[in-house]
């Protein structure tokens, strides 16, 4: 009996406890506490509005007196660009007497959407947002942001006049879904960003000029973090790809063209048997890709001083065509992190497939020069011949990670051995904390300096950053220096 009664008189103090009025702080000592003083957006595309403006950022505005602070108003300096929510509330003119208890907190949420600027370059925005105390303090959270303008497509199909489409360098490009044209034409320095699920086809010649101090590049339009300080751009299938199809002999060609972070970097496609397209390469960079890097069907291929790296499945897949790989790295370290930054795992996949077994298609003659294919998979290079010992492809002066390779013409080259533990790049891992991103320039120790060929060298006299091989001739697209 007496044990019910102190167990009702507990629960009676605690539901009086919970409804006595907690007392509010006159002192202006008492402040509040943000849980970051600036909030900071990365670049943001002009003329956007309502949820694609921008990710919404937070921010915790926390009590940590014992006793309650009671804000008079909040309100905004500007007020035009920046759109926040305070614990709940869109409407600042409706906050009176927002009281928070000691001890505890509101969020605040905050998007930005700014109005075209007219202006090639990007322009920084701030506003500010101020909290009146009843104890006479203001206090203010600043809010800051880039904006910049883009030329928006959407929905362009013009493959059927086969007229030609033009990127140029003075704005980047925000395309939406498809853009489908006859031919293809890209300044140095053209920036195009890619929405989700968005692709380029095309049906005809396409001409890349970048070059090494202006790069053309093509990425996803996610600008802003995925969590933390992991960048949306280290995950891979934000958009889907560059598919080249011509159905006639057409020429492709990509020079320093940076090709980031979608679903399949270039596909190249062609039903013809004779007479096939020419996909010409130099200085890209195939990187992240949730399925596919660079696959050639029935094209051929010139690929030289370029990077393909970090895919799914295969970084490269070659079936039908005549295909030359010179002084280019193959990697495909894709998932090797301690953070989980993809939708999916790494598939069970080589970082070059040939498939040599199709009767239907042209022949598949692949040859590698100067080149390293690696990964951290057991075997990185398949080539699938119903005779290797009459597969024409040339090998030579490769660093190579493979149990399979038994061809006539495969000479010159040094094997990964198992047990081995020289570094081949600066860096093979990402890991979360330390901020240091993939790296496949090579490292001191690398087994890939000083193996290449000389004379597949002579025409490609400088790497991919534009480093001189005339003293030592390394394998792979970057020379170590």
């Amino acid at each position: 009996m007496r044990q019910t009664i102190y167990i009702i008189l507990v629960c009676v103090c605690a539901v009086l406890a919970g409804c006595r009025e907690e007392h509010v702080s006159s002192d202006p000592s008492k402040v509040l506490r943000f849980s970051q003083d600036t909030v900071q957006f990365d670049t943001v595309f002009t003329s956007v509005q309502g949820q694609e403006a921008s990710a919404t950022l937070q921010v915790i505005v926390y009590n940590d007196n014992k006793e309650a602070l009671l804000i008079d108003r909040v309100w905004q300096e500007n007020g035009r660009m920046f759109h926040v929510n305070v614990d709940g509330e869109s409407d600042l003119g409706r906050l009176k007497q927002l009281q928070i208890n000691g001890g505890d907190s509101i969020f605040v949420f905050v998007r930005v959407g700014i109005p075209t600027q007219q202006e090639d370059g990007t322009l920084w925005h701030s506003d500010e947002l101020h909290f009146h105390l009843s104890t006479g303090g203001t206090q203010t959270l600043y809010m800051e942001a880039c904006g910049q303008d883009v030329i928006r497509i959407r929905s362009k199909r013009r493959r059927s006049d086969y007229s030609t489409y033009r990127f140029e360098a003075h704005k980047p490009y925000l395309i939406y879904d498809t853009l489908v044209v006859g031919k293809l034409t890209m300044e140095a320095g053209a920036r195009i960003y890619m929405h989700n699920g968005a692709s380029i086809y095309v049906g005809g010649d396409v001409s890349a000029t970048g070059t090494a101090e202006q790069p053309i590049r093509i990425s996803g339009d996610r600008l802003d973090k995925l969590f933390d300080s992991v960048p949306y751009r280290f995950a891979s299938g934000g958009w889907d790809g560059i598919y080249l199809i011509a159905d006639k002999a057409a020429t492709y060609e990509l020079n320093y063209v940076d090709i980031l972070s979608g679903n399949i970097g270039v596909y190249c496609a062609s039903e013809q048997k004779e007479n096939l397209p020419m996909l010409k390469m130099n200085g890209c960079r195939i990187h992240n890709h949730a399925a596919y890097g660079l696959v050639l069907l029935n094209t051929d291929a010139e690929v030289v001083n370029s990077e393909i790296s970090n895919c799914r499945s295969y970084c490269v897949y070659c079936q039908g065509g005549r295909h030359r790989f010179i002084h280019s790295t193959i990697a495909s370290y894709y998932g090797n992190t301690n953070i989980r930054i993809h939708s999916e795992w790494k598939d069970d996949a080589a970082a070059v497939y040939i498939d040599n077994l199709r009767k239907d298609k042209p022949q598949t003659v692949t040859g590698f020069e100067n080149c390293i294919i690696t990964g951290y998979l057991s075997n990185q290079v398949v080539v699938a011949t119903p005779f290797d010992r009459y597969y024409p492809g040339v090998w030579k002066g490769n660093y190579l990670k493979t149990d399979t390779l038994r061809i006539p013409h495969a000479r010159h080259n040094v094997y990964y051995q198992e047990g081995d533990t020289m570094p081949v790049f600066r860096n093979s891992y990402y890991e979360y904390g330390k901020y240091r991103y993939y790296d496949f320039r090579l490292d001191s120790l690398s087994p890939a300096i000083g193996i290449g060929d000389r004379e597949s060298a002579l025409l490609y006299s400088r790497d991919r950053a534009g480093v001189s091989r005339s003293e030592r001739v390394d394998a792979g697209c970057y020379q170590y220096e």
